[in-house]
């Protein structure tokens, strides 16, 4: 399943079939598969006329359907895909999707056209592509929650990273510009340029790998933010030179429990590369002392 597939299939959609997908996401919150007699309620159509938009929409493929103990229909990425691009449509931020800019194992980025034609790019959640333990492990925001679907922990990881990019940007952290979020959607500044892991040769290394620490070291003064996954896989490389640190949704506050510990292992992770391909030595004392503000100066 993929945006792609959603964004041609929105443009088949009805006011109607909107409202029954909308009765699903609704009826969900207390459901694993939601009955019909919920979904009436919630779109506020006649019996008749959601029998008929389930069954189309489940030959869509935008609808997961049980019939065991009852009839129940669930959201799939495609429906939940559609409800957030017909929402960011609505809204004007969102006129059309374009080409894959990178398919990762939790989200998918495209370019897309936003507002009066603007060029961004458009990012959706797709948890649930690596184990259930491995996410609850490493995300702390749904540790403690009991069940949540896939779609619902998209959600959150899309919120929390929207408001992160919001914190960083204002502090002058390079990151690309959020600029609207709907479920487990985000819509942003495009993302130019190639991964730090994908050069095998870079003009000035100990330049980066210097605009890398002072941003992680604005996000840890100024916005009180860790990434806390950082690597190389990470950090956008655009095509002036300058960097992108991406993939925020995991970022704890500094005063969480175990932030500098992350932080610490955020740098030795970049550390560590930048002395296996480039050649670059930095001590992990030293990067950390800049980075959290105990020093002022940082000798590469």
């Amino acid at each position: 399943m993929s945006a792609e597939e959603a964004a041609s299939l929105y443009k088949r959609l009805e006011s109607e079939d909107f409202r029954v997908l909308l009765g699903v996401e609704l009826g969900m919150m207390s459901h694993e598969f939601v009955p019909i007699n919920a979904i009436v309620k919630y779109s506020n159509l006649i019996e008749e006329e959601v029998d008929f938009r389930l069954r189309r929409l489940h030959v869509l493929n935008l609808l997961k359907r049980r019939s065991k103990p009852f009839l129940g229909f669930a959201l799939n990425y495609l429906g939940y895909d559609c409800l957030a691009i017909n929402a960011l449509v609505k809204s004007g931020y969102l006129e059309a999707l374009g080409k894959p800019l990178g398919i990762g194992k939790e989200s998918d980025v495209y370019d897309a056209l936003g507002i009066g034609g603007m060029e961004v790019a458009v990012k959706f959640m797709r948890l649930g592509r690596i184990s259930f333990r491995s996410t609850r492990r490493t995300r702390a925001y749904v540790a403690n929650r009991g069940h949540m679907s896939w779609l619902y922990q998209s959600r959150l990881a899309a919120e929390r990273e929207f408001q992160a990019l919001k914190e960083l940007h204002k502090a002058g952290v390079a990151v690309p510009r959020p600029i609207a979020q709907n479920r487990h959607v985000i819509v942003m500044e495009i993302i130019r340029g190639a991964e730090l892991a994908d050069y095998y040769e870079i003009p000035k290394p100990k330049a980066v790998l210097r605009e890398i620490l002072r941003n992680l070291r604005k996000a840890y003064l100024k916005a009180h933010i860790v990434h806390s996954d950082l690597s190389e896989f990470n950090v956008i490389i655009k095509p002036d030179g300058h960097i992108f640190i991406i993939d925020w949704p995991q970022y704890l506050k500094k005063d969480h429990l175990g932030a500098d510990e992350y932080l610490k292992k955020d740098i030795g992770n970049i550390l560590r590369f930048f002395r296996r391909k480039f050649k670059v030595k930095l001590e992990l004392k030293d990067a950390l002392d800049f980075v959290m503000g105990f020093s002022k100066t940082l000798k590469i």
